[in-house]
């Protein structure tokens, strides 16, 4: 073989070297959701991807259950923990049932955070909450109250009966009913975050209580399904259907009446932010404790309380005024 011939090879070789260590190097983040499949996690997704860019040294490994269980979650944190990631950023099924796998995750050095849905402090380092959660629940009864001088009857399509998100909005509904006079909140089901089983149990709402003005459903799933049951059942006009959604997947419901306005937070923000805390977890650059503030990126800084919990941003509103622009967004 030439000198040059040498050299050339060397070279070649040694850039392979160079660019596998650099791939080895970089800090896998895995972004761990209810389930495959829903909008709204797709969206954090991009969020997650967008971060990883920016940061330039991370794979994102986004992944989840096929349906909202807690054991098709912990099959998926063994898994992560078997592939040696950097940090699990989860929306937990279930705060409790997780913990253990999660407790294991961390015992191997892996930085654990929740997002959107919480689990439970002895399983995560710190949970980032997408909006306060006074505030959601607050947003969710007036939305309904707003369409609904004289009062009336509101029910809650919920997604699993163990969501920790969930089940901590509700109870922020309920605390705030004083404040709106007439409101009453008849029933709590759960369609878990399946369109099929949401719009099911949206009919079931509708023929228990025929004078129902309201459905509440604080899951962008439950939501879409509950705004086609009640134009389906003709009810348009006669149910209001709010909660939390996608613009891009309730802008048609919006225009046909089923809704009068829904919030929600920006998911994309949301996987953006989850990834950037994860990242400076994992390089060490901060500490997720009671009273730190934890950098987010574009978005800012995050405080933590003393469960080493903190919010994102405030829920936004959308109605027939806005919801096309966003609708082309997310």
């Amino acid at each position: 073989m030439g000198l040059l011939k040498k050299v050339l090879v060397t070279a070649a070789i040694s850039t392979a070297l160079i660019a596998n260590v650099a791939h080895a190097e970089n800090k896998k983040i895995a972004l761990v959701v209810k389930a495959l499949g829903i909008g709204f996690f797709d969206a954090a997704n991009k969020g997650a991807q967008e971060a990883a860019k920016e940061l330039g040294d991370v794979d994102i490994i986004y992944t989840g259950p096929t349906d909202t269980t807690a054991e098709g979650q912990i099959e998926v944190i063994n898994s992560l923990v078997a592939q040696k990631v950097d940090a699990i950023a989860i929306s937990a099924n279930d705060k409790d049932a997780l913990v253990p796998a999660l407790k294991k995750a961390m015992e191997r050095g892996i930085k654990v955070i929740s997002w959107d849905s919480g689990v439970a402090p002895e399983g995560r380092m710190m949970h980032l909450n997408p909006s306060s959660n006074p505030l959601i629940g607050n947003m969710c009864v007036k939305m309904a109250a707003d369409n609904l001088p004289e009062g009336g009857d509101v029910a809650i399509l919920s997604a699993a009966a163990t969501a920790t998100n969930q089940n901590t909005w509700i109870e922020e509904m309920k605390k705030v009913l004083p404040n709106y006079k007439g409101i009453n909140i008849v029933a709590t089901v759960y369609g878990d975050d399946k369109t099929d089983k949401s719009y099911t149990e949206a009919q079931g709402l509708m023929k228990a209580y025929p004078n129902l003005k309201a459905i509440i459903a604080p899951t962008s799933v439950g939501i879409v399904a509950a705004a086609q049951a009640v134009t389906d059942a003709g009810m348009v006009g006669k149910i209001n259907v709010t909660g939390l959604g996608l613009p891009s997947e309730m802008a048609g419901h919006v225009k046909s009446g089923a809704s009068k306005s829904f919030a929600i937070w920006n998911p994309i923000d949301l996987g953006y932010a989850a990834t950037m805390i994860s990242y400076n977890l994992v390089t060490g650059k901060e500490e997720a404790k009671p009273g730190a503030e934890l950098s987010m990126g574009r978005m800012g800084k995050v405080k933590l309380d003393d469960n080493s919990e903190g919010a994102m941003a405030d829920p936004f509103v959308y109605d027939a005024k806005n919801v096309e622009e966003f609708a082309k967004i997310f």
